[in-house]
């Protein structure tokens, strides 16, 4: 038994063996199990709005994207989802959209507290760089997670695909404690195999995650989307080719399952971007590396395709009822059962440097 450092992640991104990685597998299913146990939480994901005024270089809603198409849910709209997650059976409802300053600090507040008053489904919020300010009136309005993903933890990589980040506020990094200290359970992420990103960096984030002692991990594979910078062939920096970290259904499981490895009692999805990548499948797999989430589309179905932050996102249009029974029934097919209440995460006492060896 050894612990998992720097170099032995590397070496798990860059192995190859199927013998080995069927142990990785095995070992963050089992260690999945025993923290989380066998219920998958399901998040009723609405994306509430596709105005964005970010300029991010990978996503197809950034502000300078001309063809896509905007559209922003009003407030009766977003409650309807809500309500239809809490009658579908989800114990949660997650609120997400592109940095729409049109959803300010009172609107959302409001917002809020309808969906508390009409439901009694958490509340997750994914609405990109807020004020301090703005988080702690949501948060007193009744929201209970945020999810903010720092993306690379590598800064150079950072500024260059957000190319109008503002330096006068702190990196994300430095933000997820702020949404601690509110009171928020705190989620964060990566892309996996976006151009630049090196095995190196990668594990550089999958340690981050286990120092900032995150509530939610989500993690998937990187898809071009071509009316962004990516999508014209630009990379921010040339690297090594063997070094460039491959967006592959089969890499993001191995992130999945170092990262229940290093965190086994975060809630980690099997993630959208995954099922885009490998279909049903895809998603299964994520869950038998070690995922213990699922986020179903609630999004009305006539906006649906419109959230285009990579092309295939939403290519599913089905009812959410619909959506419900394949989805249970996939669970069901893999000896798992949906999750009850809220799913906020229990923190177990589990070692702050796991020791994993993989049999030979």
């Amino acid at each position: 038994m050894h612990s998992l450092n720097r170099q032995e992640i590397i070496d798990w991104l860059k192995n190859e063996n199927s013998r080995e990685l069927d142990d990785l597998f095995f070992a963050a299913d089992a260690t999945r199990r025993k923290h989380v146990g066998d219920e998958v939480h399901l998040r009723g994901l609405v994306e509430i709005s596709s105005y964005c005024r970010s300029a991010c270089t990978y996503c197809g809603l950034h502000a300078g994207n001309k063809k896509a198409i905007r559209y922003r849910m009003n407030s009766e709209q977003i409650l309807k989802c809500a309500i239809q997650a809490e009658r579908l059976g989800y114990g949660s409802v997650v609120l997400q959209s592109g940095e729409d300053p049109q959803f300010d600090m009172k609107s959302m507040e409001q917002l809020i507290r309808s969906i508390k008053r009409e439901t009694t489904c958490a509340i997750t919020l994914s609405l990109g760089e807020r004020s301090p300010e703005e988080w702690a009136r949501w948060r007193d309005a009744g929201a209970d997670r945020y999810l903010l993903r720092f993306e690379t933890s590598d800064p150079f990589l950072f500024e260059a695909i957000h190319p109008d980040a503002l330096r006068n506020i702190p990196s994300r990094v430095d933000q997820l404690p702020v949404l601690r200290q509110l009171g928020y359970q705190v989620g964060s992420g990566v892309m996996i195999g976006f151009p630049g990103q090196t095995f190196e960096t990668l594990a550089d984030d999958l340690l981050l995650f286990q120092d900032l002692d995150l509530d939610m991990i989500g993690v998937g594979p990187f898809l071009i989307h071509p009316e962004t910078a990516f999508g014209t062939g630009w990379v921010p920096r040339e690297i090594d080719p063997t070094n460039q970290v491959e967006s592959s259904v089969d890499m993001a499981c191995k992130v999945i399952a170092l990262a229940r490895l290093l965190r086994p009692d975060a809630h980690i999805p099997s993630t959208t971007a995954l099922a885009t990548l490998g279909g049903v499948d895809g998603r299964i797999r994520g869950l038998k590396s070690g995922a213990n989430v699922i986020m179903p589309n609630l999004t009305p179905t006539d906006l649906r395709g419109d959230y285009a932050i990579y092309p295939g996102k939403n290519v599913s249009f089905e009812t959410a009822q619909v959506c419900r029974m394949e989805l249970f029934d996939m669970l069901k097919s893999i000896g798992r059962v949906p999750g009850k209440g809220p799913g906020h995460r229990k923190r177990s006492q589990a070692p702050t440097n796991p020791s994993f060896t993989p049999k030979t």
